[in-house]
């Protein structure tokens, strides 16, 4: 598993003195009012401040003093240690951990790694790139079992869940 979680994205520059408007990739915006350090790109850089909007975050980020500063963190992504992750509930999993896990059928039948997670707000979509595009909604009554540490995504098969009306 992967030792740091990603949590947010950057999206842009927000006002001139160098704070930068946040995209939550966790289920709790919230959280960011805890932090006091992120990662990007490898470097641990500490959060002076945030405020919380109903879909964003505003940080402001040591070392970040202008427009110009916080326009060059654009589309990189935050990162906290797994230790430092929030606990999850039962049935709830990190969106990298997910990531490259096999999905296969009841019967047994591989479908392809999960390429990436879509947060569509209903619930989570997992994206199967490869060997063919497949979009699995990752609901109770489609995803029977997932294992993270075995990296295997059970569900049951797509005609199955495909016909029922």
């Amino acid at each position: 598993m992967k030792k740091f979680l990603t949590i947010g994205e950057i999206t842009k520059p927000h006002g001139v003195k160098g704070e930068v408007k946040v995209f939550p990739l966790t289920d709790d915006i919230n959280r960011f009012k805890k932090l006091k350090r992120v990662f990007i790109e490898g470097k641990e850089v500490k959060v002076l401040y945030v405020t919380v909007g109903s879909d964003r975050a505003i940080m402001r980020l040591e070392g970040c003093e202008s427009m110009e500063d916080a326009e060059k963190l654009r589309k990189k992504t935050l990162e906290v240690p797994r230790e430092e992750a929030v606990k999850l509930e039962e049935d709830a999993y990190f969106i990298e951990d997910l990531k490259d896990c096999i999905v296969f059928d009841l019967d047994g039948v591989e479908l392809g790694p999960v390429a990436e997670v879509i947060q569509t707000g209903a619930n989570d979509v997992y994206w199967i790139k490869k060997p063919k595009e497949l979009l699995i909604p990752a609901i109770k009554d489609v995803v029977t079992k997932v294992d993270v540490e075995a990296g295997q995504i059970i569900i049951k098969p797509v005609r199955e869940w495909m016909d029922e009306d």
